[in-house]
C-alpha cells in the first residue's frame, strides 16, 4: 500500500478535491478539519483518517501530532491547505487578527513539518514532499487583508527554509493560486470583475490545481519553489 498523504483543511473546495482524488487512486489520506461538514462522512467512508483540529489552539495541534506519530510510521507527503481569510476589518482586536493568521498559516505548518519530519524521511517513495498552499497576494500585498497577506508571505519563507533544511530526501514547494473556484454565492458582477483581473479569463479550476500538485509530487528535481497559478494576473 502507498504511504499516506496528510492534507490539512480537507472539508471543502481544494482540500476535498485532493482528498477524493487520492482516495480514488488508492492512496491513503490523513486529513484535518476544523468544522464538521457533510463531505467528511464521504471521506471517512472512503477510508480517510480524519482528525478535528483548530489550528488556532496550540494544544489541539499538539494532540494532532501525537495522534499521527503514534498511528503512522511513514508519510508520502504533507499538503498544507488549511487556511482562514480574516479581513483587517473583522470584529476582533487587530493583534488577534494577526495572531490567528500567523497561527494557521505559519505556526501550525512549522510545527507539523518539524514533528513529522521522521515520517517523511521514512517514506517508501524516493522523495517525500511538503506542499504549502499559499496565495498570489503573498508577493504583492492586499489593501483589505494585510494580516492574511503577510502570513502567506511568511509561509512562502517557510518553503524556502524547509527546502534547504530537508534536502535532498524531502522536497518542499508552495503553490500560490489566485482565482481557483468561485463561491456559490458570488454574483455575476463580482465574477466578471474577478475574471477581468487575469489574462486567462476563467477560473483555474480544481482539476488544474490537482495537476499542479501531481507535478510537484512526481518531480524528482523541483524544490524550494513558489509555483504561481494566477492566469497571468501579474501582467494585467
Amino acid at each position: 500500500m502507498s504511504d499516506p498523504i496528510l492534507i490539512t483543511g480537507l472539508g471543502q473546495r481544494v482540500g476535498l478535491h485532493l482528498a477524493r482524488t487520492f482516495l480514488e487512486r488508492g492512496i491513503p489520506v490523513i486529513g484535518t478539519y476544523r468544522t464538521e461538514r457533510p463531505a467528511l462522512e464521504e471521506l471517512s467512508a472512503g477510508g480517510a483518517a480524519l482528525h478535528q483540529c483548530n489550528f488556532y489552539d496550540d494544544a489541539q495541534v499538539e494532540k494532532l501530532l501525537t495522534a499521527i506519530t503514534s498511528r503512522h510510521e511513514r508519510l508520502r507527503a504533507i499538503i498544507h491547505n488549511a487556511s482562514d481569510w480574516l479581513p483587517d476589518t473583522a470584529e476582533l482586536p487587530t493583534a488577534e487578527i494577526m495572531n490567528r493568521m500567523m497561527k494557521v498559516h505559519v505556526s501550525a505548518p512549522y510545527r507539523i513539518n518539524l514533528a513529522l519530519e521522521p515520517l517523511l524521511r521514512a517514506s517508501s517513495h524516493p522523495y517525500a514532499d511538503i506542499i504549502h498552499i499559499g496565495d498570489y497576494v503573498s508577493s504583492r500585498g492586499s489593501r483589505k487583508h494585510i494580516a492574511y497577506a503577510a502570513s502567506k508571505a511568511a509561509q512562502d519563507n517557510l518553503t524556502l527554509s524547509f527546502a534547504a533544511r530537508f534536502a535532498p530526501e524531502i522536497k518542499v514547494n508552495s503553490i500560490a493560486p489566485a482565482l481557483i473556484l468561485f463561491n456559490q454565492g458570488d454574483d455575476e458582477a463580482y465574477r466578471e470583475k474577478a475574471l477581468s483581473k487575469s489574462l486567462i479569463q476563467h477560473e483555474g479550476g480544481l482539476d488544474e490545481f490537482q495537476h499542479t500538485v501531481n507535478y510537484l509530487l512526481e518531480s524528482s528535481y523541483v524544490t524550494g519553489r513558489i509555483i504561481h497559478m494566477d492566469g497571468g494576473r501579474h501582467l494585467v
